[in-house]
């Protein structure tokens, strides 16, 4: 695999969007992480010393002016994008009664129309160079449903129709699209947020039985990014220890 590719990582400031950097600034790849909260991308920045291979930008992917511009910027400095990984993500918990409808507009934006809105800003950057991987980070809570989440797993469900019929388009362009689907995963608003019972409870039900960690998610996301998936797309991957078979 060549290495300095230009990445895209939306939601780095996140814990898996975090270990999905790491990830590839391990391979020598030039990193672009735009997420909404500029102390998070700031801390990024600064713990990783990486130097010119990472950068940062401070844009709201459910404004159409921030993200055009933000693919404007990239097209000027580096031509192109190689990879796009859509990991930016907003899960709160609200029962469906009491659930407001621009509470369910604020979810579908952020996790599905964003990852709409973000795809179509760099695609064209992608069909100019013959080659792609957009990698969708899902939710195995398609499979299920989730009490007081019914605007998550809807837009969740949404990616999975989205993933596939781009993958239709864009194959004859040298483009794959995939989704990684992680189950409960420790990042800080899950274990800020959620009780303990229900964390174990998960744990319990699944062939492997620990806690998932954010880290557990940025090998999948390369391997499909790798040669080795090169014949794979409009695929989700469940990763979840082995909670969910399908």
């Amino acid at each position: 695999m060549k290495d300095g590719r230009v990445v895209v990582i939306t939601g780095a400031g996140g814990g898996i969007g975090r270990k999905i950097v790491d990830r590839f600034l391990a391979n020598g790849d030039r990193v672009i992480s735009p997420d909404r909260a500029r102390s998070s991308l700031e801390e990024l920045a600064t713990s990783r010393n990486a130097g010119n291979q990472l950068s940062t930008s401070c844009v709201d992917i459910t404004d159409d002016y921030a993200v055009a511009e933000f693919a404007k910027h990239i097209g000027q400095t580096h031509g192109h994008v190689d990879v796009l990984v859509n990991c930016a993500g907003f899960y709160p918990v609200v029962s469906f009664e009491q659930m407001t409808q621009e509470q369910w507009l604020e979810v579908i934006a952020i996790n599905l129309t964003g990852t709409f809105r973000v795809t179509h800003a760099l695609l064209p950057l992608m069909k100019s160079r013959g080659w792609g991987r957009i990698i969708n980070i899902g939710s195995a809570s398609v499979f299920e449903g989730v009490v007081g989440q019914t605007h998550y797993v809807s837009a969740k469900a949404g990616i999975v129709g989205f993933t596939r019929s781009l993958a239709m388009e864009v194959g004859d362009y040298g483009i794959t699209v995939n989704i990684v689907a992680p189950g409960l995963t420790l990042t800080e608003p899950v274990l800020s947020g959620m009780p303990q019972e229900l964390i174990k409870t998960q744990v319990d039900l699944r062939a492997i039985k620990r806690d998932e960690q954010p880290k557990d998610l940025a090998g999948p996301v390369f391997l499909l990014c790798s040669p080795d998936a090169d014949f794979v797309s409009g695929q989700m991957l469940v990763v979840d220890g082995g909670k969910i078979k399908h």
